[in-house]
């Protein structure tokens, strides 16, 4: 039975496509769709009968508000970007929001190599997408022993060793004549395009000249670099279709009430790598499918063509997305790909199931934390900690979980006053006045619970910061027994909340605290390390502001500095002050 507010604004619905928001009786965001005519999708919900998780959503409903746009296109751009901004609990969001990297090629007569996450720098070809960086790390490694590519980002004014090894044609000597620069590219696009019969040769023929000449280590790294060219060819050893036509194949699998999403990518033929999404069911496949598609291709680029057995969402994604053809294929080799999804979908979902972590209901969990500290459930929560080395390099940081999932984009660093150094107390409440004096003034929704890792001494902290910003909402700590293990939460009165260390809920709220040590930790190391680099490029003649920074990019860390040889540095620096710099690193180590 639908309230008599819910009746009179289903009434009101125009038949016009829109994005729906659909909110509880605190006004909080809880859904958010899109639809081609408002009227007939929206009043769905509440006049037919609804299973699962759409009538959990549905039972939470006390409103809803509705933006009307002027086509399907437009709104799913207003979708995306409201569920990108509100995080509503019952969306269901593909967590991995990174784009695939692209193995980049230069423009120039000196080839030079690279990883790329975008494809919009003129400047290059680009060559993908491969499934991770891994992939293209190791691609690019080898192309690196096989051709006389440039190492060098910034060209030196004298040889390295790479020159001496026979891996460079040292443009930093003179620019590559035309035809030696042109057959390199054209042999490395062929490598790419997944033509490696000449490279295999050309390692075979060397590997058996340094046999000849009894250079047996010479033979035995040549024999590695086939070996690892196999390797990496026979993963890309299924074929689709000889030609240049960029394809991503879908398929999905269902199981006790999750659906694995499968995405195979084809370039030139060749089946680059795979990925798998596992999420909750929630409503008819047709439209979570869709869903998930559009969400994927909000961070990915677009294919030429999709290949995927749901005729349903042909006209929507050929609308959505320009120049993509949507095909469902009934026979020949892109049923053969179809199937060869299912069976990854599949086999998805059954290491889904296998795994204990996922066996957990992250939203049961945070039920159940809710009816613990007697608050609403805290679908959003934030955890703060701050790091320093004897009050040095003071920084803060904040990590964010939407759903029980690491929400990365929201996490947040602060770089902290020296006179709050070393003292934990002052410090949490400067981080938390500033993150949420911020949130206020910019009228941004605050979370469901803050989590200060520290005890009650830290929990006050976060309530000092309250009251002097006028802002309130749950505060608990994560408290430590006499062992230094977390044993509970801990509110302001002190009262405690055990926590069995062998419940799910236990091990969910560990993974966040291990989580913000860990950004935390990272921020102050790479802070420090700057610091540290600062100290030690002091007084070395040579070294200037653009060179810090040029070894600053090569060598992130300290460690990564220690490691480079004199001849590596050379590289990049004068001799003299190659020299300089490597004597004052290993006389300070």
């Amino acid at each position: 039975m639908i309230s008599e507010k819910l009746r009179r604004l289903i009434e009101l619905l125009p038949d016009k496509p829109g994005c729906y928001l659909m909110k509880d009786a605190d006004d909080k965001i809880i859904y958010i769709g899109k639809a081609k005519s408002l009227k007939k999708r929206v009043s769905q919900y509440f006049l037919r009968p609804q299973e699962g998780k759409v009538a959990a959503m549905v039972s939470h409903v006390d409103h809803f508000d509705i933006v009307l746009v002027g086509s399907d296109k437009e709104a799913f751009i207003l979708e995306m970007n409201l569920i990108q901004t509100h995080y509503p609990r019952y969306n269901i969001m593909l967590m991995d929001d990174s784009h695939y990297p692209y193995i980049a090629l230069k423009r120039h007569k000196d080839p030079l190599l690279k990883i790329a996450r975008s494809t919009k720098d003129q400047n290059y070809f680009y060559f993908g997408p491969f499934p991770n960086s891994g992939s293209a790390y190791e691609v690019i490694n080898l192309l690196n022993k096989i051709y006389p590519t440039r190492k060098c980002r910034n060209i030196p004014d004298r040889p390295c060793l790479y020159y001496s090894m026979g891996q460079c044609l040292a443009p930093c000597i003179a620019p590559l004549e035309d035809e030696v620069a042109e057959k390199l590219y054209n042999d490395i696009k062929k490598f790419l395009n997944g033509d490696v019969s000449e490279a295999k040769a050309e390692i075979k023929k060397k590997m058996l000249e340094a046999s000849d000449r009894l250079d047996f280590e010479a033979a035995a790294e040549y024999k590695k670099s086939l070996d690892s060219l196999e390797y990496i060819t026979s993963k890309q050893s299924v074929e689709l279709v000889s030609d240049n036509v960029a394809r991503d194949v879908f398929a999905y699998a269902e199981r006790d009430g999750y659906r694995s999403l499968s995405i195979l990518t084809y370039r030139r033929g060749l089946l680059l790598g795979k990925n798998v999404h596992v999420v909750p069911s929630f409503g008819d496949v047709d439209s979570q499918i869709l869903d998930l598609v559009e969400q994927y291709y909000s961070n990915h680029e677009t294919p030429r063509e999709i290949a995927i057995r749901l005729p349903s969402l042909k006209e929507t994604i050929e609308n959505e997305f320009d120049g993509v053809t949507l095909i469902v294929p009934k026979e020949g080799r892109l049923m053969d790909a179809i199937h060869l999804a299912e069976l990854n979908a599949r086999q998805g979902l059954d290491a889904h199931f296998m795994s204990a972590r996922l066996d957990d209901d992250n939203n049961a969990l945070l039920e159940e934390l809710g009816r613990l500290l007697k608050i609403k459930t805290p679908y959003r929560i934030e955890l703060f900690d701050n790091s320093h080395l004897q009050g040095s390099n003071p920084v803060g940081a904040m990590v964010c979980y939407i759903n029980g999932e690491p929400a990365k984009k929201m996490y947040r660093k602060f770089h902290l006053s020296e006179e709050n150094a070393g003292d934990d107390y002052h410090s949490m409440k400067e981080v938390v006045m500033r993150r949420y004096k911020r949130l206020k003034d910019e009228n941004q929704p605050m979370p469901d619970l803050l989590l200060a890792d520290g005890g009650l001494t830290q929990v006050h902290a976060c309530v000092e910061a309250f009251n002097e910003i006028d802002v309130h909402f749950p505060v608990f700590g994560l408290f430590k027994n006499d062992k230094h293990q977390t044993a509970g939460l801990i509110d302001e009165n002190g009262d405690t909340y055990p926590l069995d260390s062998k419940s799910p809920l236990f091990f969910l709220l560990m993974r966040m605290q291990d989580e913000v040590h860990r950004f935390a930790i990272s921020f102050h190391r790479s802070l420090r390390g700057k610091s540290m680099t600062k100290d030690l490029f002091d007084g070395i003649n040579g070294l200037g502001p653009k060179r810090r920074e040029l070894l600053n990019r090569q060598y992130p860390s300290i460690d990564a500095l220690l490691s480079a040889s004199v001849d590596e540095l050379k590289q990049l620096l004068p001799e003299e002050a190659a020299k300089a710099l490597f004597e004052k690193l290993h006389g300070e180590k």
